[in-house]
């Protein structure tokens, strides 16, 4: 029988938390999603949807990106380790922090050339809100950009993701990242989301052995 899914907290309340978050390993993930954004053709004024600690925005702006970026996330303790990030990475200038419910957007209609979002869809016990906001704010033509773990079929393989991500981390560390994998969508699950959403389910492609990835262009012409 398949893992069934667990939910995990929506938000990263405490400053604890959120220095345990920040201080994960996450450079070679990090790395890889900027440069596979960057080769899809992201560019523009970009939001970064529950952008954690800011570690994307960081990445991006490190690998080249030239637009401007919206830093944005619900959470207050992830958001002050965000500004604490673009400081010590002089980007302040470019990225700018913004409390924001993804499940609800204020942002006007179409006001993004680009949406990325990182590792966070698992968050939400419902994400189509999410998917249906991110679209929304992007502007016709825009890259939409947003990758997630999958879930385990079982618990032998999860227990061994655990230990190769996480291995070496403290016990929270690994308590977090465990609770991530059991949080996640499996890919029939995401693409079943992304077809309610108006978008073709093999849009959404596995990456690597513990990721999926979606990536799209919204229809239309941009300025239209």
């Amino acid at each position: 029988m398949s893992l069934q899914r667990v939910l995990e907290a929506e938000l990263v309340e405490s400053p604890e938390l959120a220095m345990e978050y920040d201080s994960m390993d996450h450079a070679e993930a990090n790395r890889s999603f900027a440069a596979d954004f960057l080769a899809a053709g992201g560019q523009g004024d970009l939001l970064d949807l529950c952008t954690g600690t800011a570690q994307i925005p960081v990445e991006l702006c490190r690998q080249g990106f030239e637009g401007r970026i919206m830093a944005a996330d619900l959470a207050v303790s992830m958001l002050e380790m965000a500004r604490l990030n673009i400081e010590i990475a002089s980007v302040i200038d470019r990225v700018q922090l913004a409390q924001a419910d993804a499940k609800d957007l204020l942002f006007a209609d179409a006001y993004f050339d680009g949406v990325v979002c990182n590792g966070a869809l698992h968050h939400f016990a419902d994400p189509l809100p999410v998917l249906q906001g991110c679209l929304r704010v992007l502007r016709p033509g825009g890259l939409l950009f947003i990758r997630d773990l999958r879930r385990p079929d079982d618990e032998e393989t999860l227990q061994q993701g655990v230990q190769t991500c996480a291995g070496s981390a403290n016990e929270t560390q690994r308590r977090m990242f465990e609770d991530s994998l059991r949080a996640a969508f499996t890919l029939e699950e995401i693409r079943a989301l992304v077809s309610q959403v108006g978008y073709e389910p093999e849009t959404v492609q596995a990456t690597g052995d513990r990721h999926w990835t979606w990536s799209v262009r919204k229809p239309g012409e941009p300025g239209v």
